[in-house]
């Protein structure tokens, strides 16, 4: 075939014209990087539409962007862990219950146990992996959907966390005393740099940073992907298809428990309520970052610049006063404006 194709004379029907080649290169560069173009726009939309109090352009403020990045944080922790189920054709509808969890977990270990503040968190992140792998050995082994199986997840997690609640918030208080956790705690809801930069951005970057680099050079990346892209061919390639499914379940897990620790030192609680509804917006930064919900083809970084977006869309409508109706409106066109535009994608 290859032969065949090397035979056309250039300008016969079947060759790519230097146009044609350009204009194709273009489209998938812009299909490439939609997610990082569509911040972009929605950025100076921003601060075209933005409110202005004594001349100033009330968006743009370093209080204001720290306030979307601070809120941005839970949402683009879980949707990094969002990403890598999504990426071996998987869902986890479970993610925001177990942010749920955690936080309930973190406020009863700590507040109401006494334990210090590294045993609670060590605790609280191993409950998430062991929950998530047991959601990818129920998928990979058993043979049940992951939207059936995490859709049974989120309504356990929900009731563990009603159990050990008992079914009413636990408020946090910090101090030296009983019934108040450490002080070491209220930390990671602090700012940094000059009080400028919320320690969750900074758990948020890390985590980020060390997925983009995570699937660029690990060997378990091309796995992952291969699966995603094609499991019977991955099987068949002799790549360990169950363990993989069952690490990336494990690694999502991970991440809403580490979630849910950064959602209760923020609000100072643990309700079993929290995390309601977060599951949506993770799996819509997804879907906006450029990821392919059927798998096999997405990226890390296209889910933060997604959950940006969401982030920033969120604050400038809260800004303007948008009623909360019209904005779950808008805010949805632009999760089916993402889809459809995966769906224009050039395959190669």
């Amino acid at each position: 075939m290859t032969d065949v194709q090397d035979k056309i004379p250039d300008g016969t029907v079947g060759a790519a014209t230097p146009v044609a080649q350009s204009s194709g290169g273009v489209a998938a560069t812009l299909f490439r990087f939609q997610s990082v173009f569509g911040l972009i726009a929605v950025f100076v939309a921003a601060i075209i539409f933005s409110p202005r109090k004594n001349g100033e352009i009330l968006f743009v403020s370093a209080d204001n962007l720290a306030n979307v990045v601070r809120a941005v944080s839970e949402i683009g922790i879980i949707a990094v862990g969002m990403t890598f189920v999504i990426l071996i054709g998987g869902i986890d509808l479970s993610v925001g219950a177990v942010l749920g969890l955690a936080a309930v977990g973190s406020a009863v270990l700590m507040v109401e146990n006494d334990w210090g503040f590294l045993p609670s968190v060590v605790l609280v992140l191993a409950i998430g992996l062991v929950f998530g792998a047991l959601q990818g050995v129920a998928t990979a082994m058993i043979g049940i959907q992951s939207f059936i199986v995490t859709l049974a997840g989120l309504q356990i997690a929900r009731g563990l966390a009603r159990i050990w609640s008992g079914g009413q918030g636990v408020a946090i208080a910090y101090g030296d005393g009983p019934k108040e956790a450490p002080t070491s705690f209220a930390l990671l809801g602090e700012r940094t740099f000059g009080g400028l930069v919320p320690i969750p951005v900074i758990i948020f970057a890390v985590v980020a940073i060390a997925a983009v680099v995570f699937l660029r050079v690990s060997a378990f990346s091309r796995h992952l992907y291969a699966v995603g892209g094609n499991e019977k061919a991955a099987r068949l390639s002799g790549v360990p298809v169950v363990r993989v499914k069952i690490a990336v379940f494990a690694i999502c897990g991970l991440l809403a428990s580490l979630a849910g620790i950064v959602h209760a030192v923020q609000l100072n609680q643990g309700s079993p309520n929290d995390g309601i509804g977060y599951e949506l917006d993770a799996i819509a930064a997804v879907v906006i970052g450029g990821t392919s919900l059927a798998g096999g083809r997405g990226s890390v970084a296209g889910t933060v610049a997604g959950a940006l977006l969401l982030g920033v869309l969120n604050n400038i409508l809260a800004l303007n006063n948008i009623d909360s109706n019209i904005q779950l409106l808008i805010k949805g066109l632009v999760i089916v404006a993402a889809a459809a535009l995966q769906r224009l994608r050039p395959t190669s």
